[in-house]
């Protein structure tokens, strides 16, 4: 199964998530810890799961793309 892992940077390591499998989050000191920390994650949460919700996942498309925003800052 193929998910998208979000791994953002903080001042204390690294945070992953994978937004599709709601609540599965992990952490690592180190970008590649935070990935081999996420892969565990997602795949005891999906061991969690009734055969039915992880064949849910199969068929599904899940996007991650940028957008651009426009920001005009008021200041005072």
């Amino acid at each position: 199964m193929l998910f998208n892992a979000v791994i953002e940077k903080d001042e204390d390591g690294y945070f992953a998530h994978i937004p599709e499998l709601k609540g599965c989050m992990t952490q690592g000191s180190t970008y590649e810890e935070a990935l081999i920390n996420i892969k565990e994650a997602a795949e005891l949460y999906l061991e969690s799961l009734e055969i039915e919700e992880v064949k849910s996942f199969q068929n599904r498309l899940f996007s991650i793309t940028p957008i651009e925003v426009n920001y005009h800052a008021h200041l005072s």
